[in-house]
């Protein structure tokens, strides 16, 4: 296979018989895009776009895609997380030679107070208390079970906020170590749920597949007896094989994982958190948001909204990565169907709601410039969006 986007386009669009012009029409990719691909003017572009140009030359995504379409954290965001970075690798400390040890008990008692930093995306906060916090986790991690425990959910839930702040290299490790230390296969589900993310948000589509299925393989409970636990660690398996597929263009092996999904969600009969664990929160809620992203992904902005309207607004989880990650599609919705007010409106909700959040997320700079890209003038509300997002002047 050749070795850049570029050539793989070129070699597939021949093998189907297309025009440069064909594709652009029926992808609605722009033909100067795809001629700068093809000439390697560009040397990538957005998953969201090469997703569009495999689907109309009806291949799997990944086989235009080779490498990560996606770009990690910017320079800026580096900085500021550095802290944190260097307190997950940092040598352990001598248990003897500390004056007041940490103690299983109270790291565990620290973790909880951190909690709702986490769910409510709080990071200027959460860059001051995780690095003591995570020392303190290495150290109790020596002492027994109770520690170790502590660690990994520590260690869960960094991972979980670096991938949403797009370090991925770090989330990595640290999603590796938190498997590593997992007690039981239910907690290794929950770390490599958050893995198939930070897969799926570095574009590599193939591997996030084999390991949601893999594991939703194994996870597998028999229904009739299933602990709400074990249909919720099943049911994110497949809601993360689900996104996978539907965005490598395998839409009937999206379908058929997000069908599993829901029987999980119905057995269950409610929106549900494993231990108060808002990154584990599942329902038949949560399904019908996954889906619609599903719709999103497929360009149907149509059902999204359709979809949307039926989600009642106190079913939402207390966490912006499912909520306003939905909110996302709404608004995407509503600016594929020239809905631009309501477009605007939904992203400054979504910046009131989470304004640490969204200026990490490339979504809702495409959205935003999908937006802009359609006005003459822009209003004090779009500007002041443009601002917060990050879209180039």
């Amino acid at each position: 296979m050749p070795a850049n986007l570029g050539d793989r386009l070129r070699d597939v669009r021949k093998r189907r018989g297309m025009t440069q012009q064909e594709l652009a029409r029926e992808s609605g990719v722009s033909v100067s895009l795809i001629r700068k691909l093809e000439q390697g003017e560009r040397q990538d572009a957005r998953l969201e776009t090469v997703r569009r140009l495999a689907a109309s030359l009806r291949v799997p995504t990944m086989r235009l895609v080779a490498e990560s379409a996606e770009d990690g954290a910017s320079p800026a965001t580096l900085d500021q997380w550095a802290t944190v970075r260097k307190a997950l690798t940092a040598p352990l400390r001598d248990i003897a030679e500390l004056d007041e040890p940490p103690t299983p008990e109270g790291v565990r008692d620290a973790l909880s107070a951190a909690v709702p930093l986490f769910s409510g995306d709080r990071f200027t906060e959460l860059r001051a208390v995780l690095p003591p916090l995570l020392r303190d986790a290495d150290t109790v991690a020596r002492l027994g079970p109770e520690g170790r425990a502590v660690r990994v959910r520590l260690l869960q839930l960094t991972g979980w906020l670096l991938t949403q702040t797009r370090q991925f290299e770090a989330a990595e490790w640290c999603l590796g170590a938190a498997l590593d230390g997992s007690a039981d296969r239910l907690q290794g589900a929950s770390t490599v749920n958050t893995m198939c993310w930070l897969l799926l948000r570095q574009g590599k589509l193939s591997e996030a597949r084999e390991l949601a299925s893999q594991w939703a393989d194994d996870t597998e409970p028999r229904l009739s007896r299933a602990t709400p636990d074990e249909l919720s660690a099943w049911g994110w398996l497949l809601l993360r094989l689900s996104a996978a597929a539907v965005r490598d263009n395998r839409a009937e092996e999206a379908e058929d994982a997000l069908r599993l999904a829901h029987s999980a969600a119905v057995a269950l009969g409610r929106e549900f958190a494993p231990g108060d664990d808002f990154l584990r929160a599942y329902g038949p809620v949560t399904v019908t948001l996954k889906r619609t992203e599903n719709a999103m992904v497929l360009d149907r902005p149509d059902v999204v909204l359709k979809l949307a309207a039926k989600i009642p607004a106190g079913g939402f989880r207390p966490t912006s990565n499912n909520r306003n990650r939905h909110l996302l599609d709404v608004a995407n919705a509503y600016a594929r169907t020239r809905q631009y007010g309501h477009a605007v409106d939904t992203l400054a909700s979504i910046r009131d709601a989470a304004p640490e959040w969204l200026p990490n997320q490339r979504y809702a700079r495409d959205i935003l410039g999908r937006i802009v890209a359609h006005r003459r003038t822009l209003t004090g509300e779009m500007r002041s969006l443009a601002d917060t997002v990050g879209l180039p002047v």
